[in-house]
């Protein structure tokens, strides 16, 4: 360690030259002593004059590096942001940081001898303090304990203490040291942070909600396009039955007026009695066949509906993306031009709602990327299958500007998406890839080397299990 101390100047011998000079006399020599025994005095008197000039170099040498022990010891209490108290084995303070000393409002020479119960609130934790302090035995393990302190403005503050038993040098137990944490701000902290969790999760469930509905609006919009037509067709032949029912009360009315023979052919003839009969038969039948219609595209629709419902059921494939086509173009992607080509009859095992979402999803994406390219070029989709063993394959390519590279690795990350504000969750292309992978299956993105993006859907098909089911 060095020593910036300036070097002291050199003390002299305890007996100088003039006083030897006196004791020895004219000649040099004491009297009555022999000239060599002095001399031994005197070296010796000089040695043990530079031992204890050594000795006090070393001691003040030893009280600086005591100091300095001092200073960071005191530095370290200070900094320490946990409360520190200890206490002797009858709960005297001995110690304090600055830490405990704010938090409690209260000087060091305050805190300096009085008892550490004093600083706990309630008789629950003086008792249990007064256990561990009072305890026999000087074993190192300690115990953890919360308690609650009385902080400046006398409320009860929670603190997790580590109690750890104090030595001394022979081993026997001087006392005990407390090193706790408040912890009002940490469970303050978390308690925000729970309350931003759940905040985050209602948001996220407003999102998902929003996601569905903005698919059952792609699937309303072509349900009414497609029920449009058999519902006018029921509703045209209704209004026909309602005039001939209104001709054949008139005619009934006058068969039971007991009308003679001429004037009832007459009548007959007028209102077409036999021509109504006649076409009965077929407006009923067209009737049926529009309410038939419409049942099926009902039915449709509560199966698309069911996208919670975790049932697995033989799924014909085909007629899903089928029937999603149908609906997508009906609706909101009127004059898209897909080119659907299926591998042949293929089943695969899930639910017919969620995988009519994951389809419907894909073609709508798809055409809002080929719409959103500049040219004006017709929007279109080619859509493919392959059977490969136990797998079926679909692809989805379309002829927009394709996936940036910087974008290839998030298209299916929650709320990640590239359409303008408003336009989009980001949400669509993660629930379809959850799906798909409730499936067993694996949803993929690219882009084709003939331009566009490319997506590929793998399913296993019937009889497979599905991963995850």
């Amino acid at each position: 360690m060095s020593d910036d101390r300036p070097e002291r100047p050199p003390r002299s011998s305890p007996l100088d030259d003039p006083q030897r000079q006196r004791l020895l006399g004219e000649e040099g020599r004491l009297e009555g002593v022999e000239e060599d025994t002095w001399i031994d005095v005197i070296q010796k008197m000089d040695e043990v004059y530079s031992q204890l000039l050594r000795d006090e170099v070393a001691l003040e040498e030893k009280n600086a590096q005591l100091e300095q022990s001092q200073q960071f010891i005191f530095s370290l209490l200070s900094a320490m942001s946990d409360v520190l108290v200890a206490c002797d084995h009858r709960g005297a303070i001995e110690e304090t940081n600055a830490a405990l000393r704010e938090l409690i409002g209260r000087s060091d020479a305050d805190l300096r001898g009085s008892s550490v119960y004093a600083l706990l609130a309630g008789s629950a934790g003086v008792e249990r303090v007064r256990g561990i302090v009072e305890q026999r035995g000087s074993s190192r393990a300690g115990e953890v304990v919360e308690l609650e302190l009385l902080d400046a403005q006398g409320r009860a503050v929670p603190v997790d203490f580590n109690c750890t038993p104090r030595v001394d040098g022979s081993g026997r137990r001087v006392g005990t040291v407390f090193v706790g944490r408040p912890m009002a701000e940490i469970k303050r902290a978390y308690r925000e942070l729970r309350e931003a969790h759940e905040a985050l999760k209602r948001t996220q469930q407003q999102l998902l909600h929003s996601e569905k509905l903005a698919s059952l609006g792609r699937l309303v919009a072509g349900v009414a396009h497609e029920l449009n037509n058999p519902i006018s067709f029921v509703l045209g032949n209704v209004h026909a039955l309602q005039r001939y029912g209104q001709r054949l009360a008139q005619y009934l009315d006058a068969v039971h007026g007991q009308e003679d023979a001429a004037a009832l052919a007459a009548l007959r003839r007028s209102l077409r009695i036999d021509h109504l009969l006649a076409d009965l038969p077929s407006l009923i039948e067209g009737m049926l066949e529009g309410a038939q219609r419409t049942a099926d595209i009902v039915q449709g629709l509560k199966r698309f509906s069911a996208v919670d419902r975790e049932e697995h059921a033989a799924v014909d494939l085909n007629a899903v993306i089928e029937r999603a086509i149908h609906w997508v173009c009906k609706g909101t992607a009127q004059g898209f031009d897909v080119h659907w080509t299926p591998a042949g009859p293929c089943t695969v095992s899930g639910s017919t709602g969620q995988l009519m979402q994951v389809v419907m999803n894909l073609i709508q994406n798809a055409f809002d990327a080929a719409s959103a390219q500049p040219g004006g070029a017709t929007p279109a989709l080619w859509i493919d299958s392959t059977l490969d063993g136990d797998r079926v394959r679909v692809r989805f390519r379309d002829n927009g500007p394709g996936i940036p590279e910087a974008y290839l690795s998030r298209v299916f990350d929650p709320f990640f998406t590239t359409k303008p504000v408003g336009k989009g969750t980001g949400l669509g292309l993660s629930i379809s890839y959850g799906i798909v992978e409730r499936h067993g299956g694996t949803l993929t993105a690219g882009n084709a080397a003939e331009g566009g993006a490319v997506f590929g859907l793998e399913l296993p098909v019937a009889g497979q299990k599905p991963h995850g089911a």
